[in-house]
């Protein structure tokens, strides 16, 4: 069996790398997960479709989790899904995993 990433999320990978990495400094990531700062580039998180499982499958769900160091725990059932995450450099859950929770909760 062949684990490896599709070309279409690998491009989603990197698409999401380069965004974080341009958008999100030590500083403004610290801000948003321990001081509850509003985060600037939600819409347009949800303009790439990260957070909605209709547009992307699990394994791209976890890919861009994964990019922003959210370790994903996806429990899928015959009539449920459930998205859980950690903050890896955390090591467990931090405001971040809230407030992200909070937004899949949002549009689910």
């Amino acid at each position: 069996m062949n684990f490896d990433l599709t070309e279409d999320q690998r491009e989603i990978k990197r698409t999401a790398r380069e965004f974080l990495a341009s958008r999100y400094t030590m500083e403004k990531v610290r801000s948003i997960a321990l001081d509850g700062a509003a985060d600037p580039h939600w819409d347009e998180i949800v303009e790439l479709g990260w957070p909605d499982v209709a547009e992307l499958g699990t394994v791209e769900l976890a890919v861009v989790a994964e990019e922003l160091d959210h370790h994903p725990d996806i429990d899928i059932r015959w009539r449920t899904l459930t998205f859980a995450c950690s903050t890896h450099s955390e090591g467990g859950l931090t405001a971040a995993d809230f407030e992200l929770a909070g937004k899949i909760e949002a549009l689910a």
